[in-house]
């Protein structure tokens, strides 16, 4: 009895099933064509700044990557595999990171030290604790993700970030040596001045 209901016309209720079938395939094999320039900055192209803290020896320090590149700084890489940033036109700004956090640590019971993946996510810098971080010598948090959308102006370069070459996507770099002593090593005395002669 319920087999044989009446279709409204013009709401598609009418065609049969393989009509809809046919027609709903045809559709979703079309392909969707957006303009690039409607998207923003590629994301080969956006910078993150990413902030870095040792908790052992309470060392912090920015680390600017494009997605693909990773970073080691002593026993960590941070790896950025994409960022985000909403429009301006969005009525909440959020700026984000896809981060990983790889750290070569021996734990108890092990012979020898072992790279783990201590974090793979998205890193909020408005939102932290949507996704945090947990380890208890290494911390990361996103600080600004560096992209334009169309009609927005372009800044003047900072002072000094001109002269710094790009490295090439999925490289490593090795970071430059820590101002401060790491905990197994002592720190050399800072050279001063003599003191004045007496006269």
């Amino acid at each position: 009895a319920c087999d044989s209901m009446p279709s409204l016309p013009g709401t598609g209720a009418d065609k049969s099933d393989k009509e809809l079938k046919k027609s709903a395939g045809a559709s979703a094999r079309q392909p969707v064509v957006v303009d690039k320039d409607q998207l923003g900055t590629p994301m080969a192209e956006r910078v993150a700044t990413l902030g870095f803290l040792n908790k052992r020896n309470n060392l912090s320090r920015d680390i600017n990557l494009k997605p693909g590149e990773s970073l080691r700084i002593g026993n960590a890489i941070v790896r950025l595999s994409a960022c985000e940033r909403t429009a301006p036109w969005e009525i909440d700004p959020e700026e984000g990171a896809f981060v990983q956090l790889f750290v070569n640590e021996r734990r108890a019971g092990e012979d020898a030290a072992k790279w783990r993946t201590v974090f793979s996510g998205w890193l909020f810098r408005n939102s932290p604790s949507l996704n945090v971080v947990e380890h208890p010598v290494y911390d990361v948090w996103v600080k600004k993700c560096d992209m334009r959308f169309p009609g927005e102006e372009e800044s003047a370069p900072k002072s000094g970030d001109d002269n710094k070459a790009a490295k090439p996507s999925g490289s490593v770099r090795k970071a430059e040596p820590a101002p401060a002593a790491s905990p197994s090593t002592e720190a050399e005395p800072a050279e001063e001045a003599p003191p004045p002669a007496d006269t």
